[in-house]
């Protein structure tokens, strides 16, 4: 009799509350398809977005395989690890490229590249097309020699470049030492300039990333070829970084004689860049850049590039806010992803199923649009390294009980409920954010502050609201309202690309501002 009451009590609170179980995770399809890349310095990050560090970069032409989609994003697999490129600088293929047959090789010998920025192509042929470049310094396989053309192992494929500049070294012939390569390092100490500096296994920006080092970190320098600088960054561990980011001195503490930046140049990525007379935020402006332009490295000092004017002067620009080109690495500061890693975070896009939320002018459905928000916003959170939940991923009905359910159940430490607003007044717009208790303000202001940030829409403000997703939980929840779907203009606006990628961008760094503090 107890046994039938405990199935029949279960049963009602499945029927009532619609479950509490988490909601599957977005379907990604796990066909892999192949892509071209359609611009030069294309960065890779660690996830779908501005926020994210960059890895690493590819060139114009260079075939990628591609693991799953979003709407502005792609995942990738990359010959330094998975990252995500923008989406509008891929030309999808239908079909995997053919590999071309290689001619049976008796033996595989090694070669080093002598020139920087030498083109790798799909043919043996001037007209073959680029699938990439090598700087000087890189080392690569040698398939085989055919005259002019040398056959290279490029990203697992095979590869052609110029014969000209690639130094081939012959199995068993005697390998140059490296001493000859290195200046004389005894007792140098390099301490990191950077904030966060990459260690790969490997004197190039192909190695493999094996870990990183922070700004204030001193090594012993062992070797240093083509500006980069072996160092035992953890006990009884050697790696390679570049050596742009070492403020080098000698046993004595005098300062070792540092390396001017040769051959590479940096363009603007923002209207409106500040140029300083000085490495610092502080410093005085000399003048502003615009998006495009372009200038020469002169130095590096920390994480500011010295920079050569048009009049012959020179002036410093932060480096994560420039595109580098040549041999001189990218200067990145440490993503907003960092204060995410770990924590649980429930997103609930609004109605669902036979509840379409409100319908715009043009005929938006609010339930869709929440949707896509969620899913975008879903991609850059995971990617983080946080723990995400959606209380629905596809069009169906979730009762308000389940959704907060879904929060408790899996002990979340934030819980957004994303919505779109409507009115009669067509002329009203904007975003607002709720809270109902009053410890979930300071997330609702984090998370309604960078959006605004973001988006640049009205700021409707932060406000108490009385719903029940916000009222009948005890964890760190808000809602969103993104935008006034019964305004024509906005209703446009809100469904664009840009504005769903700018909308989820401004929530993931409200999120980690929140996290951070």
């Amino acid at each position: 009799m107890l046994k039938k009451r405990a199935v029949f009590v279960l049963i009602c609170f499945i029927l009532l509350f619609g479950g509490i179980g988490p909601a599957p995770v977005p379907a990604k399809k796990n066909q892999e398809n192949t892509g071209m890349v359609t611009t030069d310095g294309l960065r890779v990050r660690k996830g779908p977005g501005t926020d994210f560090k960059v890895i690493g970069s590819l060139n114009k032409g260079q075939v990628i395989t591609i693991l799953e989609t979003n709407e502005n994003w792609a995942k990738i697999q990359t010959s330094f690890g998975v990252g995500w490129v923008a989406k509008e600088y891929v030309s999808f293929q239908t079909t995997n490229l053919a590999i071309t047959d290689k001619p049976p090789v008796s033996k595989k010998n090694n070669g080093k590249i002598t020139i920087n920025s030498l083109n790798v192509r799909s043919s043996p042929s001037l007209h073959g097309s680029i699938i990439g470049k090598l700087q000087r310094g890189e080392e690569v396989t040698v398939l085989s020699q055919r005259g002019d053309w040398t056959e290279i192992s490029f990203s697992g494929k095979s590869a052609w470049i110029s014969s000209e500049y690639v130094l081939v070294e012959k199995k068993g012939s005697k390998k140059k030492s490296t001493t000859q390569l290195s200046s004389n390092l005894a007792g140098v100490i390099g301490t990191v300039t950077a904030t966060t500096l990459t260690v790969r296994d490997k004197g190039n920006l192909n190695g493999n990333i094996i870990g990183s080092v922070s700004k204030g970190q001193s090594f012993q320098i062992d070797e240093e070829i083509n500006n980069w600088a072996k160092i035992e960054w953890k006990p009884g561990k050697f790696g390679w970084v570049a050596n742009w980011f070492l403020d080098k001195t000698e046993a004595g503490g005098n300062k070792s004689e540092g390396q001017n930046v040769k051959n590479s140049t940096l363009t603007i990525i923002h209207n409106g860049t500040n140029l300083r007379k000085s490495p610092s935020a502080h410093s005085e402006i000399v003048r502003r850049a615009n998006e495009g332009e372009t200038f020469q490295i002169v130095s590096l000092q920390n994480d500011w590039y010295e920079i050569r004017l048009q009049n012959g002067t020179t002036a410093f620009v932060a480096g994560w806010i420039v595109s580098v080109k040549g041999n001189t690495p990218q200067v990145e500061k440490p993503g907003a992803d960092m204060h995410l890693k770990n924590k649980t975070i429930v997103l609930d896009p609004g109605h669902g199923g036979r509840d379409n939320g409100t319908t715009g002018i043009r005929g938006t459905l609010e339930k869709q649009v929440t949707l896509k928000t969620a899913k975008l916003l879903y991609d850059k959170i995971k990617a983080s390294g946080a723990n995400v939940i959606l209380t629905r991923n596809d069009d169906t009905y979730i009762s308000l009980s389940s959704r907060v359910s879904t929060a408790k159940y899996h002990n979340a430490d934030a819980f957004i409920s994303i919505h779109y607003d409507s009115i009669k007044d067509r002329s009203i717009r904007g975003i607002t954010s709720y809270y109902y208790h009053s410890f979930q303000k300071p997330l609702a202001a984090s998370v309604h502050l960078a959006t605004i940030s973001q988006t640049k829409m009205k700021d409707r403000g932060v406000r108490f609201g009385d719903y029940h997703v916000l009222r009948e939980t005890n964890k760190n929840a808000i809602l969103l309202e993104l935008g006034y779907l019964s305004n024509p203009a906005e209703e446009m606006l809100v469904t664009s690309e840009q504005y769903q990628e700018s909308v989820s961008s401004g929530i993931f760094q409200g999120l980690a501002r929140y996290f951070k503090h």
